[in-house]
């Protein structure tokens, strides 16, 4: 069983910036690839980032790509999603989930085995 909180949600203005952690309760956090979703109001949660058990390899969805960096610690079972240039489109709830298959990158959400519950980004104009 795989645990996950996610933190650093939060209020920020358009153009700033903003780091998100998950932290993950599990025995061996380098069996498990981890992704960032994001779900708007009214729309279906989407894929932000994810990254395989190593951290070698990472995959960004188009509209985050060059803005979002994900990075993991796997000495502290945490990965981090780090946000820059922030507008009021990606306003959401960002869900931190865990794959099993570690060395996939998945982007799809029936890929993941284990979610968050989330943490809210707001950007304001």
């Amino acid at each position: 069983q795989v645990q996950l909180v996610e933190s650093g949600g939060g209020l920020v203005q358009a153009g700033g910036s903003l780091r998100l952690s998950c932290a993950a309760s599990v025995r061996t956090f380098t069996n498990y690839a981890m992704g960032w979703f994001r779900q708007a109001p009214g729309k279906e949660r989407d894929f932000v980032a994810a990254v395989d058990c190593s951290g070698g390899t990472i995959y960004y969805a188009d509209s985050v790509k060059g803005r979002f960096t994900l990075s993991r610690a796997n000495a502290k079972n945490k990965v981090y999603l780090q946000m820059n240039s922030l507008n009021p489109q990606d306003t959401a709830v960002y869900y931190c989930a865990a794959d099993e298959v570690a060395w996939r990158v998945g982007t799809m959400i029936n890929e993941y085995d284990y979610w968050g519950q989330g943490t809210q980004l707001t950007v304001s104009l």
